[in-house]
């Protein structure tokens, strides 16, 4: 942290003007620094501190001191008692904002988050310390603290619920619902998007937000396997991102070409790239998908794979395409190798390996789960290398319908029986 001046400078507009007129970054944070010092509380110096703390976010923000930013915070407490508490949690959420844009920040931002909850609860600011167990709440899913981000949303929902806060109760079942999407609680999850769509309706929502709400339905019903609503879906949220140029909006592209891969419409996948708002975002993410969309169309397994290892940050470590990936790898596998094994009735697994151009090991378990499977009868010979695929067993047309003619004479002598027995009664 940088040591204050101890002399102050007033806050005036030149004083300001000096910071933006210093040589580098460093000499204008201190220059900030010895304004925020000024004791005057006048109703003009308070503003040109406001600005001085908006100017010094910035450049401590460009200069990656995230842990200034932090002791910022708690420096500015007792300027926080002279401005009204809107512009307080204006400041108090801009800088928090501020600590997200360093990277490499996310226990630091937990950390931060914790202490303003603490200092509004101490300062009964209901309104801003909502906000700040949101954020929190969203970091600690983004940490994977799924435990703790539920136990704080479940208390935060009901209080907010009670204060009819629309707006910030969107913001928190959507929340609730990636919180439960991803312990893979689905029921639980579509009824907290529900509910937000529900808090939504009733206001008017932001675009980002909106944006937000379209993908997690589309995330939603792509788990579900509908995945021509859930295209429609990326489709919405696409545009309200592309239109705010907001990085989301590749993730939507992404999602939507995911879909059509899905449906097996992989060969529409060039078309909406080369579309006017498919080409702005070009890359590798894109082209990821292109790739697999190729490799789906050929029903090449090695394509498939090639793809998977050139493109693994945007295919395998992103959990939404990875998961419908693997499904997907799955079906092509066991489709070819059902095609290749059908003429055979003895053959070795080496020769299948080479046929699917994969891992002799990788072909020999997946075998071993099809017959598990049941998607054909056969055994593994380890011993010989060799796969043994056994004739559908033919079940003769009699056994069905003598088991039904049986079933229906037992039906017919429980009947006379009744009958006997209320005769002899």
């Amino acid at each position: 942290m940088s040591v204050m001046q101890s002399s102050y400078l007033p806050a005036t507009p030149e004083s300001i003007a000096m910071a933006q007129e210093a040589k580098d970054a460093s000499e204008s944070i201190l220059i900030l620094y010895r304004v925020l010092e000024d004791p005057s509380s006048s109703s003009d110096a308070v503003r040109t501190k406001e600005v001085a703390i908006t100017n010094l976010t910035n450049y401590l923000t460009i200069e990656n001191r995230a842990e200034e930013l932090r002791n910022l915070l708690t420096q500015l407490r007792p300027f926080f008692a002279l401005i009204p508490k809107a512009k307080t949690a204006k400041i108090v959420r801009g800088i928090i904002d501020a600590v997200s844009k360093i990277p490499g920040t996310s226990d630091l931002q937990i950390s931060l988050c914790k202490e303003m909850v603490e200092w509004t609860r101490a300062e009964k600011r209901t309104f801003l310390r909502q906000r700040v167990e949101a954020r929190l709440a969203a970091l600690l899913l983004e940490s994977q603290e799924y435990t703790e981000a539920l136990t704080l949303l479940s208390g935060l929902i009901k209080e907010v619920r009670r204060l009819d806060d629309k707006l910030l109760l969107v913001d928190i079942d959507l929340l609730e619902s990636k919180l439960h999407f991803s312990l893979r609680n689905l029921p639980k999850a579509k009824a907290s998007l529900t509910a937000a769509r529900t808090a939504a309706n009733a206001i008017y929502v932001p675009p980002a937000q909106q944006g937000t709400i379209d993908l997690q339905s589309g995330i939603l019903h792509a788990e579900e396997k509908d995945y021509k609503t859930a295209y429609s879906y990326f489709f919405e949220a696409f545009e309200g991102f592309n239109a705010l140029e907001d990085p989301k909006a590749i993730f939507c592209l992404k999602y939507m070409l995911l879909c059509k891969i899905m449906v097996n419409q992989a060969d529409d996948v060039a078309g909406v790239i080369s579309s006017k708002a498919g080409l702005k975002y070009v890359g590798p993410d894109v082209d990821a998908m292109k790739a697999v969309a190729d490799a789906y169309s050929k029903r090449s397994l090695k394509y498939f794979e090639t793809a998977l290892g050139d493109y693994k940050a945007q295919l395998e470590e992103d959990p939404i395409v990875h998961r419908h990936l693997s499904s997907l790898y799955d079906t092509l596998l066991e489709q070819n190798l059902c095609r290749l094994i059908e003429a055979y009735s003895r053959v070795e697994i080496a020769h299948v390996a080479e046929m699917i151009e994969l891992p002799i090991e990788h072909v020999e378990k997946k075998l071993s789960q099809m017959i598990l499977d049941k998607k054909f009868a056969g055994t593994l010979d380890q011993g010989a290398g060799c796969l043994i695929i056994f004739e559908d067993a033919k079940t003769e047309a009699i056994f069905p319908a003598t088991l039904e003619t049986i079933s229906n004479v037992g039906k017919v002598v429980e009947s006379l029986y009744m009958r006997s027995a209320k005769i002899m009664a």
